[in-house]
């Protein structure tokens, strides 16, 4: 059964807006809602700085909900050690009596990271990172005492207690990077998530996935899939959402009539999709939203 959830930016907004808007999304009958891991907007501009932080924002969309999976997509490895974020997940995983899921990547905002001060390595480095928090991750998470020696983390007998609620808390990665991230998703993730790519591109890199399982000796099947998209009833809407990232976007927003719409999504389906995810930020179009929602029939 198809998943679909919605993906909330945390830039120009407020928490009393995002709690509101998470509650909409609960009650339109959507089954996940997650949250981006950004310390500035996602123009990529260096005075855009209007962004809450996510870890705590998670936890919010914790508290805010009753019945929605609550996930995140994703946490930079560069910004906190996976200790801590898996400590912080734990947390969030009590807080929603077992509804939390965690995405890590390799991160891409350098603005981010040179306005802070924060080491942004190069691509190899920040994806060796990737591979050797999650193992970290998965053993803190899913384990009574983990134990790790890598190159850039290291655990000793570590112990996460409380435990989370859930006894294998799912872990994601994101991205669409084939020779590493899909290697690692196939590896170690319970979850894969790609933004704004087409039916046949998403089949194309889930092919890849699968290939990478049957290398590493991994049932595919273990590993859920799933693709965040845009939502634009009107070309207006999307270059109001999306503005000069309309056009490298548009392979993957869901656009025109109900039934085109509804079409797409199928096709989506087709190509082996798990979870759709609509992207959404602000400012927030819910009227769009529900009308998707009663589209798909959802509610």
């Amino acid at each position: 059964m198809t998943v679909f959830g919605v993906h909330v930016g945390l830039q120009h907004t407020t928490a009393d807006e995002l709690r509101s808007v998470w509650r909409k999304v609960e009650d339109l009958g959507f089954g996940w809602i997650s949250v981006w891991d950004h310390f500035y907007g996602a123009t990529g501009k260096p005075d855009d700085a209007a962004c809450l932080e996510a870890v705590a924002m998670h936890a919010a969309l914790a508290c805010s909900t009753t019945k929605v999976r609550c996930g995140s997509l994703v946490y930079s490895i560069g910004y906190r050690h996976p200790a801590v974020l898996a400590k912080a997940i734990t947390a969030i995983d009590q807080l929603s009596g077992g509804r939390a899921d965690m995405g890590i990547g390799a991160g891409w905002a350098v603005v981010e990271y040179e306005a802070y001060g924060i080491p942004f390595p190069d691509i190899k480095i920040r994806m060796d990172q990737t591979e050797e928090g999650i193992q970290c991750l998965r053993g803190l998470l899913h384990d009574e005492v983990t134990d790790f020696h890598g190159t850039y983390f290291d655990l000793t007998a570590a112990r996460n207690e409380p435990r989370p609620v859930q006894a294998k808390l799912p872990i994601w990665v994101g991205g669409g990077g084939e020779k590493r991230t899909l290697k690692i998703a196939a590896q170690y993730a319970d979850g894969w998530n790609v933004p704004f790519v087409a039916p046949d591109a998403f089949a194309a890199k889930r092919a890849v996935l699968h290939r990478h399982c049957e290398t590493v000796g991994r049932d595919p099947g273990e590993i859920r899939c799933a693709v965040n998209t845009g939502l634009a009833f009107t070309q207006e809407s999307l270059e109001q959402q999306f503005g000069a990232l309309a056009r490298a976007v548009a392979p993957g927003v869901l656009k025109g009539t109900d039934e085109e719409i509804v079409d797409r999504i199928g096709q989506y389906v087709a190509a082996g999709a798990d979870q759709v995810n609509i992207a959404l930020r602000a400012p927030f179009d819910l009227d769009s939203l529900e009308r998707f929602s009663t589209a798909l029939g959802l509610g």
